[in-house]
């Protein structure tokens, strides 16, 4: 792979979700991620983590057997990063903590990923991504008035607020490192991460202009122009009109009448104006919205479904999605002018490529065969 990380090499030991996505951000942007996998693979990431893995190649370790350890330390030597997601004391416990890791290369930047953070008095407990975007204050924020709260998939806790941040926390880290000569650990939590993503609505909360009431604020589905609508078909639009310029091309473009939408911004008003929209939006195709309103200042867009979204001319015209062995996928972003990166390659099988990593690690081929035969590594056909 090329692109702006090119030269960086990064060790993922090989987990489920917010690790993945980590590893797939660095190795979309050029660098050299060697996920260490467990001999046969890790049942939980056989659904759903083939394009998470996507760009890497992968040796098959056995974490439990000291020469598997051995081995791992010494691809440290060689590398300038690398990132786990056990739970606290779980690697330092397999002999791969970060003091065993930075023994072996100061400048090695270890990156850790956990839910609740590697102290504190939860940081023992299992968890999820719903669980620790509730200890942020971020599941709250999300849903209608007087409905409970929605999680957002998996996006504000494993992804956001966790692989894209210790991704950021990697590459600081790295940029630091080579000033400094000296490592240092990376403690991203999802739980400060989303924390993090919800910095606004803290901000706004602290003037009184967030509520802790769901579903009032003009983000949150409170507003009547920043929302979704049914249309006529069953289908759905968006609509964000919050600036007047905005608003006032929305009620113009939708035959808005004038007395029952001319104050936008009274609270009050929302409910009732919200109805009335959506009983006009329901008077059209999507397809007709569409005709009308896209591509205007009205901020628009139909609500498009993963098998859409591809086929949208707008990112086909950017090539925003790629399909790799038959899966459609996003491509890789951002985008870099003098750097940019390769179109993506296929996640392989654990250990297809271990032979390949320990030649390049300076492994002879007798000490190659040796490991093999004692089942500290293994490789798939």
């Amino acid at each position: 792979m090329s692109g702006p990380l090119t030269g960086v090499r990064i060790l993922e030991l090989a987990g489920i979700g917010p690790g993945p996505f980590c590893g797939m951000m660095l190795a979309d942007m050029g660098a050299d991620v060697i996920r260490i996998d467990r001999p046969g693979g890790n049942p939980a990431a056989a659904t759903g983590h083939e394009v998470l893995f996507r760009n890497r190649r992968s040796m098959a370790v056995d974490l439990k057997h000291p020469e598997g350890v051995k081995t791992v330390l010494r691809l440290c030597e060689h590398s300038d990063g690398l990132f786990e997601g056990f739970r606290p004391g779980v690697a330092e416990r397999l002999g791969l903590g970060p003091e065993a890791c930075m023994e072996a290369n100061p400048k090695l930047v270890y990156g850790r990923m956990t839910g609740w953070g590697q102290d504190g008095p939860l940081a023992q407990a299992a968890g999820h991504d719903i669980n620790y975007i509730a200890l942020s204050g971020a599941l709250h924020a999300m849903g209608r008035r007087g409905d409970k709260p929605l999680p957002p998939l998996n996006l504000a806790g494993d992804f956001g607020g966790g692989g894209m941040m210790l991704a950021f926390g990697l590459v600081c880290a790295l940029l630091e490192a080579r000033g400094s000569g000296q490592g240092q650990v990376v403690d991203a939590s999802m739980v400060e991460g989303s924390a993090a993503l919800m910095a606004m609505f803290y901000g706004l909360k602290g003037q009184g202009l967030f509520s802790d009431e769901r579903g009032t604020h003009m983000l949150d589905s409170g507003a009547h122009f920043y929302d979704t609508y049914e249309t006529a078909d069953g289908r759905w639009i968006s609509v964000g009109s919050i600036e007047p310029p905005f608003y006032q091309l929305l009620c113009q473009k939708a035959g808005l009448p004038a007395d029952d939408f001319a104050e936008q911004m009274n609270p009050d008003q929302w409910p009732e104006q919200k109805n009335k929209l959506a009983a006009i939006f329901r008077q059209k195709s999507r397809d007709q919205w569409c005709e009308l309103l896209e591509g205007t200042d009205v901020c628009f867009a139909p609500v498009l479904g993963l098998d859409e979204a591809p086929r949208h001319p707008h990112n086909q015209a950017r090539g925003s999605f790629t399909e790799v062995e038959g899966i459609t996928q996003h491509s890789p972003t951002p985008r870099f002018s003098r750097t940019p990166a390769d179109e993506p390659e296929p996640g392989r099988t654990p250990g297809a490529h271990t032979r390949a990593v320990l030649r390049d690690g300076g492994w002879s081929e007798a000490e190659v065969d040796a490991l093999m035969e004692s089942g500290a590594v293994a490789e798939s056909g």
